[in-house]
């Protein structure tokens, strides 16, 4: 368990009330600060992140002689102070350029952190294009494009998904408004090949644009808006595993109570399973009909018991047990006089 402190006097306590977890936490707020030494892209790519991120994001301007790898007791006392769970350090340096290195904490204590490094020839900063922009504090749309974000193992890759989800998440919403759609974020890589660098990862944003189709369904097209960022990975400080189990774990009573035999599908329709014991045909109940009935007359009994007497006559001769001897003949018909 992580140590807390105790409040001295009253108003610690109603700070430490603020800050202290709750089941349905608030926005998490990104503080950018900047290293000893920046490049004008890290400048530019980190204002239009912060931008992006707005309303909740905090700009240092004072530069800061910080190591995150090597000493992260400065970040962790900026995420105390400013109530930030995400950092974004930028910094410029011969061996590692136009880098950008975002780290979370957990309780303000440093969670997981990695390092992106800005080609500087494919950015384009988003004042570049003079279109329109989405409104303050709009909730983005995030897409994910890549196998190697779906890996089941932990990777830079699978961090860079989740780091981005918590920077790009915003407030939590129960109801969506189809016109507060107003912009999609695209985070996209290609496929590992062998003897080759890791490939980067491309971010691109695009508005949400709706025509007029002739139909019900309004024609959606993309539109760019920028930034365009390609980001080559560096560092990485994965998660220890009992803080991180400590910041994934849910209260009790959140999550919905399972029904037995009820599921959920990809597509968010409810299947459920029906489990029918083995039923007695030969009780059931059908339609009656006059063709099926037996016949009431005792000739149809007289019948089946000449046709069962033939069948066993036929049978017998065939098994050679049948002797025309010792039949009967059937007796002579009289015949009837005749008077002149």
């Amino acid at each position: 368990m992580l140590k807390q402190a105790k409040p001295k006097n009253a108003r610690a306590k109603r700070e430490m009330d603020k800050r202290a977890p709750r089941e349905h936490e608030n926005p998490k707020t990104t503080l950018f600060v900047k290293g000893e030494k920046t490049s004008m892209t890290t400048k530019l790519a980190a204002n239009d992140l912060a931008r992006l991120k707005k309303p909740f994001a905090e700009k240092f301007n004072k530069k800061n002689a910080i190591k995150p790898f090597e000493d992260a007791s400065s970040l962790e006392f900026f995420s105390l102070k400013n109530d930030a769970s995400i950092l974004a350090f930028s910094t410029h340096q011969k061996k590692r350029p136009h880098c950008l290195t975002l780290a979370r904490t957990f309780d303000h204590k440093l969670l997981d952190m990695l390092e992106l490094y800005i080609d500087p020839e494919k950015f384009i900063r988003m004042e570049t294009w003079k279109n329109k922009k989405p409104a303050l504090g709009m909730k983005p749309m995030i897409s994910f494009h890549g196998s190697l974000f779906e890996s089941p193992t932990q990777t830079k890759y699978t961090l860079v998904k989740s780091l981005f989800i918590d920077f790009f998440r915003g407030q939590e919403a129960t109801e969506l408004d189809l016109a507060g759609l107003q912009y999609i974020i695209s985070i996209s890589v290609s496929e590992e090949e062998e003897g080759r660098p890791p490939p980067p990862v491309h971010l691109r944003v695009f508005s949400i644009v709706t025509m007029k189709s002739g139909q019900k369904l309004p024609r959606i097209e993309l539109e760019e808006i920028g930034p365009r960022i390609d980001f080559t990975l560096g560092r990485e400080k994965f998660a220890d595993d009992d803080m991180w189990k400590q910041a994934t774990r849910k209260p009790k009573g959140t999550e919905p109570k399972t029904k037995k035999n009820i599921d959920m599908d990809i597509m968010g329709d409810k299947v459920g399973k029906l489990h029918v014991p083995k039923q007695d045909l030969s009780q059931l109940q059908t339609r009656k009909m006059k063709g099926l009935k037996r016949g009431r007359n005792e000739n149809d009994e007289v019948e089946e018991a000449e046709d069962d007497d033939e069948d066993e006559m036929e049978s017998d001769i065939a098994n050679g047990e049948f002797d025309s001897d010792d039949s009967e003949e059937p007796p002579t018909p009289k015949k009837a006089r005749v008077e002149e």
